[in-house]
């Protein structure tokens, strides 16, 4: 919309945000400030749009006096009409001038007839109030008035109409015959609208309400309690409204014999009935208990809470009456009949709810924001029952869309990227049982001649699974005043409110969007902002971050035997998004791994059989996904060290050989010896030394059963692959290895001292054609070759910087 000159009368100033809130992108939080500013040209940014509200409304001070607001001052109110006479709705409104008053009846519009028509000033005049017309029609229903200008149109709340009626008596007194001293009790019921007053009388007498004795209740319930002769007589009542006047049939009383000094328990003849009201009304708990003595009644709250003394008052012997009820008296009531000087008593109770008219707690206030931006409207209504919330736009039902959202059980509009079609009156309605109420304020969209137009060419590429790289280029027309872009991110699928926005510098044409999620799609616009404000948004691209593999496991080798080892890793919770494992394993002179061996996600161990008890193995583990393998944990196990030791240690199980042979005498005597043998032999062992060495072996097998070594306890020495040092990171396929893991699984004896620099490079290229396995051999020196193979060089002292 662009602005004549002087501007509009409904461009009135009035405080509003600087900016446009900014969800945070993880939680929808709204920000003050977007996550990633560039600096002093975002802080310039936040003052766009308030320089912008001043430049468009500064003609406009002078107005300052004039409410551009259209309001009602008077809304029409329920109302009960009487038959054949003129019902008289009001409606007034104030705000610009031109205005329309139109009404509506249960939503239809009403056109000005004879019967009804409107009045000067804007209320609904209807000459002849009829409940049923003679073509089946009837003036009772819900009215309202709508009231419309240049801005807008609001709809006052619904008033209903009823016609004034009076039914017949459904409940008529009743004979009755009573003792002396007892209590007597006569009741009409009858409905009608308005509710009917209802008075008695007494042979053709109205009732003497100065006797104490006499207890006339609103409901058209008489009650006399100790009763004398004189009570005797007939009674009626006469109910009244402004539609009628009826009479009750008569009904005898009769007091019979004198007082009784009989014991009678304490009984309840009539206990209160459950109530529904509406606050500021009054209620009467009715309770008539009979007795002999007299019982005493007394009431109190089945919750436990105090009634309390305001507005409360005793009606006759024992009736509870609330005067200007609130909701907070809403409770069951118990009344009790108490023979007194005594525990023996008797209960009753019944529910009184008060209802509250919804009423605001906090109304919806008018705003002017610039185009693109967001406008929030607010309304709190409270109630009993709890009202609902609608809102309309223009008198119309507002229906929720991308950039239109209702939160907080509809207690906060929320309209997103505002354009001047959303400049509209809105209206809050509040509605429960009890009434309805409603709040309106007006959305007026600002915008300014001469900005940029959007910008081009909005590109979108993927970098990784977490990074997008995001391009454009100028707007086609008015970019000298361009003092930054705004871009605005929202993953595709999430709703409008959880968009974030970057600004980025006037001479940036790209930005690198961070901290992503894998595999998911997001959209992307640009606007161009200048000190009065920013430019329509450019075209939306959609584009999706790359998948993500899974992470490393963390792999564990146990020799279960001389023949098999068993793998394990940690759960897959640790490794992210993944479909599986991949197991692979090979001897180490080889190049061709067997396997994989696929696993399913939740498996967390497998036992490699078969194997080579004098070789060693390389394992090799990796998770993988729709996206490809993850990287691989590498670890190497030697089962030679296995068979050594069963053949320096063979076992020595005395008994089982003294089971074997215990048939028969010679047997029992070998196995002596082979016993004797076995201690001696073991003897020998220590003597000699041969106990350092089966330690060592325990210790070798228990470190090739450890998954990692602490980088801190890494030597550099160098590795004897065939005389060669290598300080390459990667293996053949690019997987780390452990050095300490390749020492220890082919040594070099004797093996020098440390180098005094240490390199921390791991080693893990290792050419399987190139190395060779160097056994052990305890009883040649060192240095000499074992099967014509030469002999490894010591490694250099120093760094291996050799390719």
């Amino acid at each position: 919309m662009e602005l004549p000159a002087p501007c509009p009368q409904h461009l009135l100033p009035v405080a509003f945000t600087s900016h446009p809130f900014v969800p945070h992108p993880r939680s929808g939080v709204c920000l003050e400030s977007p996550q990633r500013p560039f600096g002093s040209a975002w802080l310039v940014l936040r003052l766009v749009d308030t320089l912008l509200t001043f430049a468009l409304l500064s003609p406009c001070f002078s107005d300052f006096g004039h409410s551009s607001e259209l309001a009602f001052v008077v809304e029409p109110s329920d109302d009960i009409a009487v038959q054949e006479q003129p019902l008289i709705l009001y409606c007034q409104v104030e705000g610009i001038q031109p205005i329309t008053i139109t009404w509506r009846k249960n939503g239809a519009m009403i056109v000005d007839s004879e019967n009804a028509f409107m009045l000067a000033n804007g209320s609904l005049y209807v000459s002849r109030f009829q409940r049923v017309r003679g073509d089946g029609s009837s003036d009772e229903g819900e009215y309202d008035c709508m009231a419309q200008n240049h801005y807008g149109l609001v709809v006052s709340r619904k008033a209903k109409i009823q016609a004034a009626t009076m039914s017949d008596f459904h409940i008529h007194p009743q004979n009755a015959v009573v003792e002396e001293g007892g209590v007597a009790r006569f009741q009409c019921q009858i409905h009608g609208l308005p509710e009917p007053v209802i008075l008695w009388q007494k042979n053709r007498m109205p009732v003497n309400t100065d006797n104490e004795r006499y207890t006339l209740l609103p409901k058209g319930v008489l009650q006399i309690t100790g009763l004398r002769a004189e009570d005797s007589g007939i009674f009626h009542c006469v109910a009244t409204n402004i539609a009628n006047v009826k009479f009750s049939r008569e009904a005898r009383l009769t007091v019979s014999g004198s007082h009784s000094t009989v014991y009678k328990d304490p009984m309840i003849l009539v206990g209160p009935e459950n109530l529904t009201l509406t606050v500021h009304q009054t209620a009467v708990l009715e309770c008539i208990a009979t007795g002999n003595p007299r019982p005493i009644v007394s009431w109190s709250r089945l919750d436990g809470r105090p009634i309390g003394v305001e507005g409360i008052q005793v009606l006759g012997t024992g009736n509870l009456m609330i005067s200007d009820l609130s909701v907070q008296h809403s409770g069951i009531y118990v009344c009790a009949a108490n023979k007194p000087g005594t525990r023996v008593r008797r209960t009753a109770q019944g529910r009184l709810v008060v209802q509250a008219p919804a009423e605001f707690v906090q109304h919806p206030q008018s705003i002017s924001r610039p185009v693109g931006t967001t406008a929030i409207f607010t309304c709190v209504a409270q109630g009993e029952p709890p009202p609902q919330i609608t809102w309309l736009r223009n008198g119309q039902i507002l229906e929720t869309s991308d950039h239109i959202k209702l939160k907080n059980n509809n207690s906060t509009l929320s309209i997103y990227g505002i354009n001047q079609a959303d400049e509209a009156i809105y209206q809050c309605i509040a509605e429960n049982s009890a009434g309805s109420t409603q709040a309106s304020a007006r959305l007026t969209v600002l915008w300014a001649e001469g900005l940029p137009g959007p910008p081009q060419s909005v590109r979108a590429e993927t970098v990784s699974a977490t990074t997008i790289q995001v391009s454009w280029e100028e707007p086609l027309q008015n970019t000298k005043e361009i003092i930054g872009y705004v871009l605005h991110i929202r993953k595709a699928a999430d709703p409008m409110e959880m968009e974030y926005q970057e600004a980025v510098s006037k001479s940036t044409f790209q930005q690198l969007v961070t901290d992503l999620e894998p595999s998911t799609s997001y959209s992307f616009y640009i606007k161009a902002y200048t000190s009065r404000g920013a430019s329509k948004a450019s075209e939306v691209t959609v584009v999706s971050t790359l998948g993500e593999v899974p992470a490393m496991p963390s792999l564990f080798i146990k020799v279960i035997n001389s023949t098999a080892v068993q793998a394990t890793w940690e759960p897959s919770i640790k490794l992210g998004q993944h479909e599986g494992f991949k197991l692979y394993y090979r001897k180490v002179h080889l190049s061709q791994y067997t396997g994989p061996v696929l696993l399913a996600s939740n498996v967390t161990a497998y036992n490699i059989t078969h194997l080579d008890a004098s070789m060693v193995y390389e394992v090799k583990l990796l998770a993988y996904n729709q996206h490809g393998d993850g990287n691989s944990t590498v670890r190497f196990v030697s089962l030679r060290e296995t068979v050594e030791r069963t053949v320096l240690n063979p076992p020595c199980d005395c008994m089982k050989d003294e089971q074997n042979n215990k048939t028969s005498a010679t047997g029992i005597i070998i196995g002596i010896h082979i016993g004797v043998t076995c201690i001696i032999f073991c003897v020998l062992f220590l003597m000699f030394g041969y106990r350092g060495r089966l330690l060592m072996c325990k210790n070798v097998q228990e470190q090739l059963s450890t998954p990692q070594i602490p980088r801190s306890q890494r030597s550099t020495a160098g590795i004897l692959l065939n005389g060669a040092a290598r300080r390459d990171e990667r293996d053949l396929n690019g997987k780390q290895l452990d050095m300490n893991e390749l020492e220890r699984l082919f040594p070099a004896s004797p093996c020098p001292d440390p180098p005094a620099a240490h390199d921390d490079t791991q080693i893990s290229t290792l050419p399987m054609d190139e190395f060779g396995i160097i056994e052990e051999q305890p009883d040649s020196p060192p240095n000499s070759p074992h099967d014509g193979s030469p002999a490894a060089p010591a490694p250099r002292h120093g760094p291996a910087n050799e390719g």
